[in-house]
């Protein structure tokens, strides 16, 4: 199968490495290059409707939270999985000779956690 998906989008030559569990589609993804996945969380709502084992079913969904919005049941546990998923960091500026400013946090990726990064995110003539 992977040899006559090869021969269709004319690969002659090459190895293939699988790291993970992949289907045909996953290959032909891989090939073309056109498409790009994005992490996602699934926010099932309206929990207030389902019995609890059926919520105990549910709740074991991976990156899947249950959240009841009419009642603001578990929006907690949203928040902090978005954040966790995003992987985002809070940085607090606090000016010369004040208190630091716990209102208004400059908030940025972790892998592009840099001094040049912040300095863009205030204003970009900062990093001049």
């Amino acid at each position: 199968m992977i040899r006559s998906i090869c021969h269709e989008y004319r690969v002659t030559n090459c190895n293939l490495v699988f790291n993970c569990d992949a289907d045909v589609e996953d290959l032909i993804d891989v090939i073309l290059g056109n498409r790009i996945y994005i992490p996602a969380i699934f926010v099932l709502n309206c929990i207030d409707l389902v019995t609890i084992e059926e919520l105990a079913i549910i709740s074991e969904l991976p990156m899947s939270i249950p959240v009841c919005a009419k009642w603001n049941w578990n929006l907690d546990e949203l928040l902090k999985k978005v954040w966790k998923a995003l992987d985002l960091l809070r940085i607090y500026t606090k000016p010369k000779g004040e208190i630091p400013d716990f209102n208004e946090p400059v908030i940025l990726p972790r892998k592009n956690c840099t001094v040049e990064a912040f300095c863009k995110n205030i204003h970009r003539d900062m990093v001049d």
